[in-house]
């Protein structure tokens, strides 16, 4: 479904990717574990459109998406969700969740769709009149992840959902992007709670100073001496 190919990006004159290269097939979810700073949201911003990659390729279900807009991208079929959440904090629920939809001409369905994300998330349909920015951390993750979902994308990419949330609500975010898989949407995972990130995915990437040092299963990251070590906090 994606395949980047040999990818490097910049910002000004620093090089932040060197050469990635990796894959996601429908139906999996798959992980890119790494530290701050490692570039894997540049990566995703590269796949996602916001940001311009200067060499090598992003394909999509066979089509080269290089240098896209972002808009484009998301018409194609891949929606990002951002790290931190990134709502629209002065507009409500409601509205957060038809700007998801911006790309759509079906207002019956866009409305279907709405009251699903409610009934899946009831926290989000009791706030549906309140401004995003009142909502908290997890609720907030929820309604970002509704609305990139609103688009009916063939690809979720997500930034760090589990960033800044109580142990609680990180299991429940979780338990959610499974929830999801199990209903049919491939997931491309970045995130640096590793071992919750490898324990929902089938495969992984682990990036290390913008290059891809290691991939394999899930289980065989898990049993690498080096993750456990770097990712694991295991001595």
């Amino acid at each position: 479904m994606l395949k980047v190919s040999d990818l490097t990006a910049h910002y000004g004159n620093i090089e932040v990717l060197h050469g990635i290269s990796l894959k996601v097939e429908e139906d999996e979810i798959v992980t890119l574990i790494g530290a701050n700073g490692a570039g894997k949201s540049t990566l995703l911003k590269a796949i996602s459109g916001v940001i311009r990659p200067t060499s090598g390729e992003i394909s999509f279900l066979g089509q080269r998406i290089n240098g896209l807009i972002a808009e484009k991208v998301v018409r194609l079929g891949i929606s990002h969700v951002p790290e931190g959440r990134n709502v629209f904090p002065v507009h409500t629920v409601d509205t957060n969740l038809d700007m998801g939809a911006y790309i759509r001409r079906d207002k019956e369905g866009v409305e279907k769709d709405k009251e699903f994300f409610y009934a899946k998330f009831p926290p989000l349909s009791r706030m549906r009149k309140k401004l995003a920015g009142l909502l908290s951390g997890g609720e907030q993750q929820m309604l970002a992840i509704s609305r990139a979902l609103m688009s009916r994308p063939k690809l979720v990419l997500m930034d760090e959902p589990s960033m800044g949330l109580a142990p609680v609500l990180v299991n429940e975010i979780f338990n959610i992007i499974k929830q999801l898989h199990k209903e049919g949407t491939t997931i491309f995972l970045v995130e640096q709670n590793a071992r919750k990130a490898l324990g929902v995915a089938e495969r992984g990437y682990v990036l290390e100073t913008g290059s891809v040092v290691l991939e394999g299963t899930s289980r065989e990251l898990l049993g690498d001496v080096r993750v456990r070590k770097a990712y694991l906090g295991e001595s």
